[in-house]
Protein backbone atom coordinates (compact mmCIF):
# COMPACT_ATOMS: atom_id res chain seq x y z
CA UNK A 1 0.00 0.00 0.00
CA UNK A 2 1.29 3.38 -0.72
CA UNK A 3 2.36 5.95 2.01
CA UNK A 4 -0.08 8.71 3.30
CA UNK A 5 2.53 11.08 1.65
CA UNK A 6 2.30 9.61 -1.79
CA UNK A 7 -1.88 9.27 -1.62
CA UNK A 8 -2.24 12.68 -0.26
CA UNK A 9 -0.04 14.30 -3.15
CA UNK A 10 -1.97 12.54 -5.41
CA UNK A 11 -5.55 13.72 -3.95
CA UNK A 12 -4.22 17.24 -4.15
CA UNK A 13 -3.78 16.96 -7.65
CA UNK A 14 -7.08 15.65 -8.79
CA UNK A 15 -8.49 18.22 -6.80
CA UNK A 16 -6.27 20.45 -8.61
CA UNK A 17 -7.78 19.13 -11.95
CA UNK A 18 -10.92 19.03 -10.78
CA UNK A 19 -11.17 22.43 -10.50
CA UNK A 20 -10.06 22.92 -13.65
CA UNK A 21 -12.45 20.88 -15.52
CA UNK A 22 -15.28 22.43 -13.39
CA UNK A 23 -13.82 26.16 -14.80
CA UNK A 24 -13.97 25.00 -18.03
CA UNK A 25 -17.36 23.41 -17.57
CA UNK A 26 -18.65 26.61 -16.50
CA UNK A 27 -17.00 28.69 -19.59
CA UNK A 28 -18.38 26.13 -21.96
CA UNK A 29 -22.06 26.40 -20.31
CA UNK A 30 -21.81 30.45 -20.89
CA UNK A 31 -21.00 29.79 -24.65
CA UNK A 32 -23.14 26.88 -25.21
CA UNK A 33 -26.19 29.59 -24.15
CA UNK A 34 -25.26 32.23 -26.66
CA UNK A 35 -24.15 30.06 -29.37
CA UNK A 36 -27.73 28.24 -28.79
CA UNK A 37 -29.54 31.60 -28.75
CA UNK A 38 -27.27 32.36 -32.22
CA UNK A 39 -28.58 28.64 -33.95
CA UNK A 40 -32.31 29.18 -32.44
CA UNK A 41 -32.30 33.51 -34.14
CA UNK A 42 -30.45 32.23 -37.52
CA UNK A 43 -33.07 29.28 -38.30
CA UNK A 44 -36.32 30.97 -38.90
CA UNK A 45 -34.20 33.00 -41.88
CA UNK A 46 -33.25 29.91 -43.20
CA UNK A 47 -36.67 28.39 -43.51
CA UNK A 48 -37.84 31.54 -45.30
CA UNK A 49 -34.80 31.82 -47.73
CA UNK A 50 -35.23 28.10 -48.66
CA UNK A 51 -39.07 28.89 -49.35
CA UNK A 52 -37.75 31.75 -51.20
CA UNK A 53 -35.76 29.12 -53.53
CA UNK A 54 -38.14 26.50 -53.28
CA UNK A 55 -40.48 29.26 -55.05
CA UNK A 56 -38.35 30.57 -57.91
CA UNK A 57 -36.36 27.42 -58.73
CA UNK A 58 -40.19 26.31 -59.67
CA UNK A 59 -41.06 29.03 -61.77
CA UNK A 60 -41.11 28.48 -65.57
CA UNK A 61 -37.67 29.41 -66.89
CA UNK A 62 -35.46 28.41 -63.89
CA UNK A 63 -34.70 25.18 -65.52
CA UNK A 64 -31.10 24.81 -65.96
CA UNK A 65 -29.16 27.31 -64.01
CA UNK A 66 -25.71 26.69 -63.36
CA UNK A 67 -26.28 25.56 -59.64
CA UNK A 68 -29.16 23.51 -60.06
CA UNK A 69 -28.86 21.78 -63.31
CA UNK A 70 -27.43 18.43 -62.36
CA UNK A 71 -24.02 16.99 -64.50
CA UNK A 72 -22.57 14.01 -65.02
CA UNK A 73 -20.11 13.55 -61.13
CA UNK A 74 -16.62 13.07 -61.94
CA UNK A 75 -15.31 14.93 -58.98
CA UNK A 76 -16.50 15.65 -55.59
CA UNK A 77 -15.58 18.60 -53.15
CA UNK A 78 -16.47 18.19 -49.29
CA UNK A 79 -16.54 20.83 -47.01
CA UNK A 80 -16.13 19.74 -43.31
CA UNK A 81 -16.84 21.81 -40.11
CA UNK A 82 -14.93 20.52 -37.00
CA UNK A 83 -13.76 22.78 -33.32
CA UNK A 84 -10.41 24.39 -33.56
CA UNK A 85 -9.79 22.65 -30.19
CA UNK A 86 -10.62 19.30 -28.51
CA UNK A 87 -11.77 18.61 -24.79
CA UNK A 88 -15.50 18.16 -26.68
CA UNK A 89 -16.28 14.69 -26.00
CA UNK A 90 -16.44 12.48 -29.00
CA UNK A 91 -17.89 15.43 -31.06
CA UNK A 92 -14.33 15.31 -33.77
CA UNK A 93 -14.30 11.35 -33.86
CA UNK A 94 -17.91 11.17 -35.14
CA UNK A 95 -17.51 14.25 -37.49
CA UNK A 96 -14.24 12.27 -38.70
CA UNK A 97 -15.91 9.30 -38.64
CA UNK A 98 -18.75 10.19 -40.54
CA UNK A 99 -15.96 11.85 -43.30
CA UNK A 100 -14.05 8.57 -43.45
CA UNK A 101 -17.77 7.03 -44.28
CA UNK A 102 -18.58 10.00 -46.65
CA UNK A 103 -15.26 9.49 -48.62
CA UNK A 104 -15.88 5.64 -48.83
CA UNK A 105 -18.88 5.98 -50.32
CA UNK A 106 -18.64 8.79 -53.55
CA UNK A 107 -16.53 6.31 -55.11
CA UNK A 108 -14.99 9.29 -57.12
CA UNK A 109 -11.88 11.43 -56.66
CA UNK A 110 -12.62 14.12 -54.45
CA UNK A 111 -11.12 17.66 -52.19
CA UNK A 112 -11.53 18.59 -49.16
CA UNK A 113 -12.28 22.46 -47.73
CA UNK A 114 -11.75 22.21 -43.93
CA UNK A 115 -12.96 24.21 -41.88
CA UNK A 116 -11.49 24.02 -37.51
CA UNK A 117 -8.30 23.30 -37.31
CA UNK A 118 -9.25 19.40 -36.27
CA UNK A 119 -10.54 19.11 -39.36
CA UNK A 120 -7.42 20.16 -41.09
CA UNK A 121 -5.39 17.60 -38.74
CA UNK A 122 -7.51 14.86 -40.06
CA UNK A 123 -7.46 15.69 -43.53
CA UNK A 124 -3.54 15.87 -43.47
CA UNK A 125 -2.98 12.66 -41.37
CA UNK A 126 -5.70 10.57 -43.67
CA UNK A 127 -3.91 12.26 -46.78
CA UNK A 128 -6.71 13.24 -48.46
CA UNK A 129 -6.15 16.00 -51.03
CA UNK A 130 -6.87 19.23 -49.25
CA UNK A 131 -7.53 22.24 -51.29
CA UNK A 132 -8.56 25.22 -48.22
CA UNK A 133 -8.10 25.52 -44.75
CA UNK A 134 -9.99 28.07 -42.51
CA UNK A 135 -9.35 28.42 -38.97
CA UNK A 136 -9.49 30.83 -36.50
CA UNK A 137 -13.93 31.35 -36.65
CA UNK A 138 -14.22 31.73 -32.94
CA UNK A 139 -17.27 31.76 -31.23
CA UNK A 140 -19.48 33.87 -32.71
CA UNK A 141 -18.23 34.77 -36.35
CA UNK A 142 -20.53 36.49 -38.27
CA UNK A 143 -21.86 36.25 -41.85
CA UNK A 144 -18.80 38.36 -43.30
CA UNK A 145 -16.30 35.62 -42.43
CA UNK A 146 -17.93 32.89 -44.37
CA UNK A 147 -17.89 34.44 -47.37
CA UNK A 148 -14.48 33.23 -48.46
CA UNK A 149 -15.38 29.80 -48.10
CA UNK A 150 -18.75 30.13 -49.89
CA UNK A 151 -16.78 31.85 -52.87
CA UNK A 152 -14.24 28.98 -52.67
CA UNK A 153 -16.87 26.54 -52.99
CA UNK A 154 -18.33 28.45 -55.94
CA UNK A 155 -15.40 29.11 -57.55
CA UNK A 156 -14.39 25.58 -57.78
CA UNK A 157 -18.10 24.41 -58.99
CA UNK A 158 -18.16 27.16 -61.56
CA UNK A 159 -14.62 26.20 -63.08
CA UNK A 160 -15.87 22.90 -63.43
CA UNK A 161 -13.10 21.53 -61.15
CA UNK A 162 -15.91 19.46 -59.16
CA UNK A 163 -18.94 18.65 -60.30
CA UNK A 164 -20.52 18.29 -56.86
CA UNK A 165 -20.42 19.40 -53.10
CA UNK A 166 -20.87 18.28 -49.72
CA UNK A 167 -21.16 19.72 -46.55
CA UNK A 168 -20.46 17.76 -43.50
CA UNK A 169 -21.20 19.37 -39.78
CA UNK A 170 -22.19 18.60 -36.22
CA UNK A 171 -26.06 19.45 -35.90
CA UNK A 172 -27.13 20.48 -32.56
CA UNK A 173 -30.30 18.54 -31.78
CA UNK A 174 -30.28 19.69 -28.00
CA UNK A 175 -27.78 20.29 -24.89
CA UNK A 176 -27.20 16.36 -24.87
CA UNK A 177 -27.24 15.48 -28.21
CA UNK A 178 -25.84 16.03 -31.40
CA UNK A 179 -25.34 14.13 -34.42
CA UNK A 180 -23.04 14.21 -37.70
CA UNK A 181 -24.92 15.57 -40.64
CA UNK A 182 -24.03 15.67 -44.53
CA UNK A 183 -26.29 17.00 -46.98
CA UNK A 184 -25.38 18.21 -50.87
CA UNK A 185 -24.26 21.51 -51.07
CA UNK A 186 -24.06 22.34 -54.85
CA UNK A 187 -25.98 21.68 -57.07
CA UNK A 188 -28.69 22.89 -54.97
CA UNK A 189 -31.53 20.77 -53.88
CA UNK A 190 -34.41 23.18 -53.48
CA UNK A 191 -36.23 22.54 -50.54
CA UNK A 192 -39.56 21.16 -50.57
CA UNK A 193 -42.37 23.99 -50.80
CA UNK A 194 -44.26 24.35 -47.50
CA UNK A 195 -47.17 25.82 -46.36
CA UNK A 196 -46.55 29.35 -44.35
CA UNK A 197 -47.68 32.50 -43.42
CA UNK A 198 -45.06 33.95 -45.47
CA UNK A 199 -45.58 31.58 -48.63
CA UNK A 200 -46.22 33.50 -51.50
CA UNK A 201 -47.20 33.90 -54.44
CA UNK A 202 -44.65 36.57 -54.47
CA UNK A 203 -43.41 39.00 -57.49
CA UNK A 204 -39.80 39.66 -57.88
CA UNK A 205 -37.70 42.15 -59.91
CA UNK A 206 -36.50 41.87 -61.95
CA UNK A 207 -39.10 39.17 -63.17
CA UNK A 208 -36.57 36.41 -64.95
CA UNK A 209 -36.06 33.90 -62.55
CA UNK A 210 -32.51 33.17 -63.71
CA UNK A 211 -31.57 36.46 -63.02
CA UNK A 212 -33.16 36.00 -59.55
CA UNK A 213 -31.49 32.85 -59.12
CA UNK A 214 -28.16 34.13 -60.07
CA UNK A 215 -28.15 36.59 -57.07
CA UNK A 216 -30.44 34.39 -54.90
CA UNK A 217 -28.66 31.09 -54.85
CA UNK A 218 -25.29 32.29 -54.08
CA UNK A 219 -26.65 34.01 -50.84
CA UNK A 220 -28.51 30.57 -50.27
CA UNK A 221 -25.28 28.91 -50.12
CA UNK A 222 -23.39 31.21 -47.87
CA UNK A 223 -26.37 30.95 -45.35
CA UNK A 224 -26.29 27.34 -45.59
CA UNK A 225 -22.25 26.91 -44.52
CA UNK A 226 -23.48 29.94 -41.64
CA UNK A 227 -25.92 27.98 -40.41
CA UNK A 228 -23.74 24.95 -40.30
CA UNK A 229 -20.88 26.96 -38.61
CA UNK A 230 -23.28 28.35 -35.99
CA UNK A 231 -24.98 24.69 -35.76
CA UNK A 232 -21.35 23.26 -35.32
CA UNK A 233 -20.17 25.70 -32.91
CA UNK A 234 -23.57 24.98 -30.39
CA UNK A 235 -22.77 21.52 -30.72
CA UNK A 236 -18.72 22.12 -30.02
CA UNK A 237 -19.77 24.14 -26.44
CA UNK A 238 -22.42 21.53 -25.91
CA UNK A 239 -20.21 18.35 -25.68
CA UNK A 240 -17.01 19.99 -23.97
CA UNK A 241 -19.82 21.18 -20.85
CA UNK A 242 -20.93 17.74 -20.44
CA UNK A 243 -17.41 16.04 -21.06
CA UNK A 244 -15.95 18.50 -18.48
CA UNK A 245 -19.11 17.63 -16.20
CA UNK A 246 -17.99 14.11 -16.53
CA UNK A 247 -14.13 14.47 -15.94
CA UNK A 248 -15.08 16.66 -12.86
CA UNK A 249 -17.67 14.21 -11.81
CA UNK A 250 -14.69 11.16 -12.46
CA UNK A 251 -11.78 13.20 -10.19
CA UNK A 252 -14.63 13.68 -7.20
CA UNK A 253 -14.56 9.90 -7.33
CA UNK A 254 -11.20 9.37 -7.47
CA UNK A 255 -10.39 11.79 -4.41
CA UNK A 256 -13.16 10.21 -2.28
CA UNK A 257 -11.47 6.47 -3.28
CA UNK A 258 -8.08 7.82 -2.49
CA UNK A 259 -9.04 9.27 0.85
CA UNK A 260 -10.47 5.99 1.74
CA UNK A 261 -7.42 4.26 0.82
CA UNK A 262 -5.19 7.15 2.93
CA UNK A 263 -7.41 6.65 5.78
CA UNK A 264 -6.86 3.07 5.40
CA UNK A 265 -2.96 3.64 5.23
CA UNK A 266 -3.41 5.76 8.44
CA UNK A 267 -5.04 3.28 10.51
CA UNK A 268 -2.26 0.82 9.00
CA UNK A 269 0.51 2.74 9.96
CA UNK A 270 -1.41 3.29 13.63
CA UNK A 271 -1.81 -0.25 13.87
CA UNK A 272 1.63 -0.74 13.39
CA UNK A 273 3.06 1.62 15.67
CA UNK A 274 0.60 0.41 18.34
CA UNK A 275 2.58 -3.12 17.71
CA UNK A 276 5.47 -1.75 18.01
CA UNK A 277 4.65 -0.35 21.44
CA UNK A 278 2.98 -3.30 22.81
CA UNK A 279 6.23 -5.50 22.05
CA UNK A 280 8.51 -2.79 23.50
CA UNK A 281 6.72 -2.75 26.65
CA UNK A 282 6.32 -5.71 26.58
CA UNK A 283 9.85 -7.06 25.85
CA UNK A 284 10.93 -4.33 29.36
CA UNK A 285 8.52 -6.50 31.24
CA UNK A 286 10.12 -10.00 30.70
CA UNK A 287 13.53 -8.77 30.23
Amino acid sequence: MASQRIIRRRIRSIKNTAQITKAMQMVAASRMRRAQAAVAASRPYAEHIGEIVADVSGRSGAEGHPLLAQREIQAVEIVTITPDRGLAGALVTNVNREMTRLTGTIGKPFQVIAVGRKGVNFVLRSRMKLVAEFTGLGDRPDASAIGPIAQQVLQDYESGAVDAVHLLYTEFISTLRQRPRSIQLLPVIPPEKTESPISGPWNYEPDNPQQVLSQLLPRYLEFTLYQAVLESIASEHSARMIAMSNATENANEIVQDLTLLANKARQAEITKEIAEISGAAEAIRTG
